[in-house]
């Protein structure tokens, strides 16, 4: 239910490839979105004691999430609250006075490299999944945590802030957790939405860092915080799903409770809406995580390394040849023989950045295929790749969570990929519903607009204004003609299953 006349929030929306600001109206049941901003995330080199790491640009950043708000501001109808959303596992350490003891590391530097198995020697595998329920990858916060112990700083660090509460923090000078992006660090305990006493405890004891200290409260999506002060005009900064994939999550323009989803940009998170955590040993095994969501909810999914994959690879041929459109790209891909070449797009070797191809010709040649040679067939490879482990994610997460599913939803920018859309319908055998395209902004708006109180009622309700405001497309099975024998063999070929 909405109340009477227009209203406006503005929400930064930050993903590991570029962000944006979007003020959105909020009128008559429906938001109508405008940019206010658009900026590549910025991230930099450093080098100290001969060693290489690589971080976010966090003045840059935060000059260019001010400048979109402050844009949205001088609006005909400025916001009443801005919202802050990004991807996950990544913090800053600030000092008493407010400052970063460093610029924030990336999370594909490669400072936690074997770090993961380390921390295990400590602190069980088993033992961790069972208070966190999170996915091993390792650029998991944990791990980045460990990985720092014994530089640097921690003598001065005040708090550790999870990037969106970090440039929450630089507007306002107040620090919080916000637990849905808490959730990506490993520190959590997911069953009680709290922090884990004894995680904390034994990250302390083994490693010397001062969590019990830096860790600030908790709270949860929809939280009315301090003023954001370096505006030239006082807003309230709302703690929204600060996880970019969580406020993607409340968009979701479902009408059965029965549905998968997809959130499609640089990483493809991939999974179901739940009431509570799936902790057992078989998830663990299937490396499935439980994240934090709005209203109580749990984000039970699998990351896959999305589209991080085919940027890449541009990033690498057009170093050398002409750019090509992206629509240019699939369309030659798409008229291409389906399931030639299918990879594991979930291996680390895709991790950092770098020759793409080359990597993915490699992993062709060791699982016994014809490597793709052109452009095309490697687009190709990459979209039938997705494609392929969307199946497998959203199959093996219906077991584990014993739950049925009617319709796949696709949101974010990878939405807008018609071969990948209609292929994910192939791959799983359901109609999939494509949009909205700025699914994350979206969600960060319409839980702004509640907590301020323009909007009231639960998630449904939030879904219905998403749904009546998005344009949406819907792909069903069938139509290119691919059998269930040839998606299995695929499989075979690409995960040896």
């Amino acid at each position: 239910m909405t109340h009477a006349g227009p209203a406006a929030f503005a929400a930064a929306d930050l993903g590991a490839s570029s962000g944006r600001v979007i003020l959105g109206v909020l009128h008559d049941g429906r938001l109508e979105l405008s940019q206010t901003a658009r900026f590549v995330t910025p991230s930099t080199t450093k080098v100290a004691d001969g060693v290489e790491s690589l971080h976010w640009d966090f003045a840059a950043l935060v000059g260019s999430v001010a400048a979109g708000f402050e844009a949205a501001l001088h609006a005909e109808l400025p916001p009443r609250s801005v919202g802050i959303d990004t991807w996950g596992v990544d913090y800053g350490r600030i000092r008493g006075d407010g400052t970063l003891v460093e610029d924030p590391y990336h999370y594909r530097d490669a400072r936690t490299d074997g770090v993961p198995e380390q921390f295990f020697s400590h602190v069980a595998a088993a033992t961790l999944y069972d208070r966190c329920g999170l996915q091993v990858m390792p650029f998991n916060t944990v791990f980045q945590l460990v990985a720092s112990a014994g530089r640097p700083g921690w003598d001065q660090t005040d708090q550790v802030l999870m990037l969106p509460d970090l440039i929450g923090h630089w507007f306002t000078g107040v620090s919080v957790a916000e637990v849905t992006i808490a959730s990506t660090t490993g520190l959590l305990d997911v069953a009680r939405r709290t922090w884990s006493a004894e995680t904390i405890a034994e990250v302390t004891r083994e490693y010397g860092l001062p969590l019990h200290r830096v860790l600030p409260t908790l709270v949860e999506p929809g939280t009315v915080g301090a003023d954001a002060v370096r505006l030239s005009t006082p807003v309230p900064v709302v703690s929204v799903g600060g996880h970019d994939t969580a406020s993607a999550v409340v968009t979701v323009p479902t009408t059965t409770d029965h549905f998968a989803y997809i959130s499609s940009g640089t990483w493809s998170l991939v999974g179901l809406e739940l009431d509570a955590p799936v902790l057992t040993a078989a998830s663990r095994a299937l490396n499935f995580t439980n994240e934090l969501g709005l209203d109580g909810t749990v984000r039970y999914l699998k990351n896959v390394m999305g589209l991080w994959v085919f940027s890449e690879s541009i990033r690498t041929w057009e170093k050398t040849t002409p750019a090509v459109s992206l629509p240019e790209r699939l369309a030659a891909a798409a008229g291409l023989p389906s399931l030639a070449c299918v990879l594991d797009m979930n291996d680390e070797r895709l991790i950092p950045p770098g020759d793409m191809p080359a990597r993915l010709a490699a992993m062709a040649v060791a699982t016994g295929q014809t490597p793709p040679r052109t452009q095309d067939e490697f687009t190709r490879c990459i979209i039938d790749s997705l494609a392929l482990a969307y199946r497998v994610a959203i199959r093996d997460a219906c077991e584990m969570a014993a739950r049925d599913i009617e319709v796949v939803h696709i949101v974010g920018g990878g939405s807008q990929n018609e071969l990948l859309c209609q292929l994910t319908a192939e791959a799983t055998g359901l109609p999939v519903v494509a949009g909205p395209t700025e699914g994350t902004a979206m969600g960060n708006l319409l839980v702004q607009a509640r907590a301020m109180g323009a909007l009231s009622g639960g998630l449904r309700e939030l879904r219905t204004v998403a749904r009546a405001s998005s344009e949406l497309k819907r792909y069903t099975p069938g139509v290119l003609g691919i059998s269930e024998q040839q998606w299995a063999e695929a499989e075979r070929r690409a995960f040896g299953r």
